[in-house]
């Protein structure tokens, strides 16, 4: 059956191949670059870029090499609102989110999509490895690139209308693959780090649109250890840069474990006390049909993480997960996704922990 395909082309290998992948199975591909900011040399470039000037003109060449329709599409304004500031607000709250998991949410697989339906398009072809197999999210079989984390957000429906080619290679065979197509972005570095970021500074990117705000480094007991500029800066699990006055009095190192930003205080303690046994999730999204009960299943925490056994529980408009093991440094606004060998059940934003089994 043929299909037109709007390939989301990065202007990297993956989305490269992902395209040249899908005309060659035969679909009517048409390729577009999201221009993701109204001033692309405030994003990154080079071998860290992502969404530049740069990959621009790179995802032109490779949709002409591939004999295939290219565009570009400005997203600028939805990419600020619904990824930058939302990656600004939800530090301000004393959560760590993921820009790259609310990015396939938002706009890959919202707005991108929204509008190549509009258009008659049938799905939207990207480069993320990941599997689609009658209707289930699966892993790639390439672990180490494995994407199916952060993609874990999109909805039952937008998976039906998305394409992901490259979820049965492994990043080198991809590699090797654009190199036989004489695709120039064979050999180019992979994107790292946060795209709208331009020095990688985070703290620095945060300060400057939250200004500084003072406020109280303690210990568990509530002892003021320091002062921090703004608690902001902080993300559970922390080590280094924490600016404490005095060692702690068993001389181990010490570890954010909690931000308050009400109180504007950062909690630090020793590693342990960053176990967690218990979580729960809101807005969590079903990937296959939800549970009446608990039921035993995996979950991943971060991408690229580790996977813990668990006991998972809906509760109403929330999950509640209980792990086998305990897991540390798990900072509520990252994503808690479940698992069943490779088929990704669900998702949920994690907004409460529990450092005791409970």
């Amino acid at each position: 059956m043929t299909l037109r395909v709007l390939a989301a082309m990065s202007g990297g290998v993956d989305s490269a191949v992902a395209a040249a992948r899908a005309a060659e199975a035969g679909h009517d591909v048409t390729g577009v670059h999201m221009a993701l900011s109204s001033n692309p040399q405030s994003y990154r470039t080079g071998a860290r870029g992502c969404c530049t000037l740069e990959d621009s003109r790179d995802a032109r060449r490779a949709a002409d090499a591939i004999g295939i329709p290219f565009y570009v599409w400005d997203l600028a304004e939805r990419f600020h609102r619904d990824v930058v500031e939302d990656f600004v607000s939800e530090y301000a709250a004393g959560r760590t989110p993921n820009p790259c998991l609310r990015c396939n949410e938002k706009i890959k697989f919202t707005a991108l999509l929204d509008r190549a339906r509009a258009l008659g398009f049938d799905a939207v072809c990207t480069g993320h490895y990941a599997r689609l197999e009658d209707g289930a999210l699966r892993r790639g079989v390439d672990d180490g690139k494995d994407q199916s984390y952060v993609l874990a957000v999109c909805t039952p429906e937008q998976l039906a209308h998305a394409m992901f080619p490259l979820g049965d290679t492994t990043k080198a065979g991809i590699r090797a693959e654009a190199e036989r197509r004489g695709l120039q972005v064979a050999d180019k570095p992979d994107s790292h780090d946060i795209c709208f970021i331009a020095d990688g500074d985070t703290r620095g990117f945060l300060a400057g649109r939250l200004g500084s705000a003072p406020g109280p480094i303690v210990d568990t007991d509530g002892n003021e250890l320091g002062e921090h500029d703004g608690a902001y800066a902080y993300t559970v699990g922390q080590r280094k840069g924490l600016r404490i006055g005095r060692p702690a009095s068993d001389g181990r190192p010490r570890y954010v474990l909690d931000i308050s930003p009400v109180t504007n205080t950062v909690m630090v303690g020793p590693r342990e006390s960053l176990d967690v046994h218990v979580l729960v999730g809101e807005r969590p999204v079903w990937l296959s049909e939800p549970q009446a009960g608990p039921f035993g299943c995996r979950v991943q925490l971060r991408a690229h993480g580790e996977v813990y056994d668990c006991v998972a529980e809906p509760a109403g408009d929330r999950l509640r997960v209980r792990l086998a093991t305990a897991a540390r440094g798990v900072a509520p606004g990252q994503a808690a996704v479940l698992y069943e060998g490779d088929r990704v059940l669900a998702s949920a934003t994690i907004a409460e922990t529990a450092r005791i089994g409970a």
